[in-house]
C-alpha cells in the first residue's frame, strides 16, 4: 500500500470512504479534490444511506495538507487555492444529505482534525490524539477552525490552536465533544463503526437529512466563510515569517 488513493465501496448500504497517502495520510490538493468529489456523489448515490469516513494505515488518521505543496507556495493566488482544499472537502461534508460516522484510528493534525470535526458521529482509538500545529510555521488554523469549533466550542480550540506544539490525548478529545467514543483497539473501533453504521441505515432517510439540516444550521454562509479563510491563509505562507520556517522542512 504505497500509492494515494480514494476509495469508496459499499456494503450493507454503508458508503465506506477510504483515502490514503504514503505520507502519513497528508493530503495534497489532488487528492484532497477526490475527496470532496467522492463525498458528494456519495451523498448523491441511492444506493448508500449512511457515510463512513476512514483512512489507510494504522498510525495516523490524517496529518492535514501536503507539506510538499506547501513549501512551493510562491503567490497569493496558489495559495488560496491550496487552502482551499480543506476548505471543499468540509463543505462537501457540511452539504451531504447523509450522515458521516468518523473512523479515526491514529494521531491527526492540522486539516485532519477539520475533517474529523466536519463528521456528523465520530469515534477513535485511544491512539488518536489530535494537534493544531499552524501556529509553528506562522499560519493559523484558519480554515478547519470554524469546522471544530462548531464541535468542540471556541474555548478547547483556541487551547489547541495556541497550544501549538501538544498533542491532546483522545480522552481530551471526547470530553470536549470531538469523539463519541474511544476505543483500545482498531479492532473494537471498526466493530462499532460497522454496528454504528448499519443501525442508522435503518432511520428514516428524511428524518436523518432533516437533522443534519439541523446540526448545520447556520453554516450556509461557509463557502465564503472558509473562501476567505483560505485566502488569508494563501496570504501568510508568503510571509518571510513562514519562509524562514518551512526551510527547515526542505
Amino acid at each position: 500500500m504505497s500509492k494515494p488513493y480514494v476509495n469508496v465501496e459499499i456494503e450493507n448500504e454503508v458508503g465506506y470512504i477510504e483515502f490514503f497517502h504514503p505520507a502519513h495520510n497528508s493530503l495534497p490538493g489532488d487528492l484532497l479534490a477526490k475527496l470532496a468529489k467522492t463525498i458528494t456523489e456519495a451523498g448523491e448515490n441511492n444506493d448508500i444511506k449512511v457515510i463512513v469516513l476512514k483512512s489507510g494505515g494504522d498510525r495516523t488518521f490524517c496529518a492535514g495538507a501536503s507539506f510538499n505543496e506547501l513549501i512551493n507556495i510562491n503567490d497569493a493566488a496558489t495559495g488560496k487555492v491550496f487552502f482551499s482544499g480543506f476548505a471543499n472537502v468540509i463543505n462537501a461534508m457540511r452539504k451531504c444529505p447523509k450522515f458521516i460516522v468518523g473512523r479515526i484510528q491514529g494521531k491527526t493534525v492540522g486539516g485532519g482534525v477539520g475533517l474529523a470535526a466536519s463528521t456528523d458521529y465520530c469515534m477513535a482509538t485511544k491512539f488518536a490524539a489530535i494537534k493544531l500545529s499552524e501556529l509553528n510555521i506562522g499560519i493559523g488554523p484558519f480554515v478547519v477552525g470554524p469546522a471544530i469549533e462548531r464541535k468542540m466550542g471556541l474555548s478547547a480550540m483556541s487551547q489547541i490552536a495556541i497550544d501549538a506544539n501538544s498533542f491532546y490525548a483522545p480522552e481530551w478529545a471526547k470530553e470536549k465533544g470531538l469523539y463519541t467514543h474511544v476505543f483500545d483497539t482498531t479492532e473494537a473501533l471498526d466493530e462499532a463503526v460497522k454496528n454504528t453504521a448499519e443501525h442508522l441505515c435503518t432511520y428514516n432517510p428524511e428524518a436523518m437529512l432533516e437533522m443534519k439540516k439541523v446540526f448545520w444550521n447556520g453554516t450556509d454562509h461557509w463557502d465564503e466563510l472558509l473562501a476567505e479563510r483560505a485566502e488569508t491563509s494563501g496570504r501568510l505562507v508568503l510571509s518571510d515569517f513562514t519562509k524562514e520556517k518551512l526551510k527547515k522542512f526542505e
